[in-house]
């Protein structure tokens, strides 16, 4: 759908890129489970949980001038978790 939409878009200047988080603590995760902080910690490269705050400098990334150039994407903010 990413690039789909890029491709109608994009000749109207308007990119259209998209963030994957992987497990991400917040209020909803800590409430379901009893060990949320420590789900998957291990398996990722960084070896911490991610918070809400790790989502923030895609997003930031995605909405600057410095992304103007790069649409149809999914950057992926998994902590290394997707290559392990």
């Amino acid at each position: 759908m990413t690039r789909a939409l890029a491709r109608e878009l994009g000749e109207d200047g308007i990119t259209v890129n998209v963030i994957a988080p992987g497990f991400t603590l917040t209020e909803a995760s800590l409430g379901l489970m009893e060990n949320a902080a420590e789900y998957g910690v291990t398996r990722g490269a960084l070896k911490r949980a991610a918070g809400t705050d790790d989502m923030v400098g895609a997003a930031l990334f995605f909405a600057s001038s410095a992304a103007s150039f790069i649409t149809g994407q999914t950057l992926i903010v998994d902590g290394g978790r997707q290559f392990n």
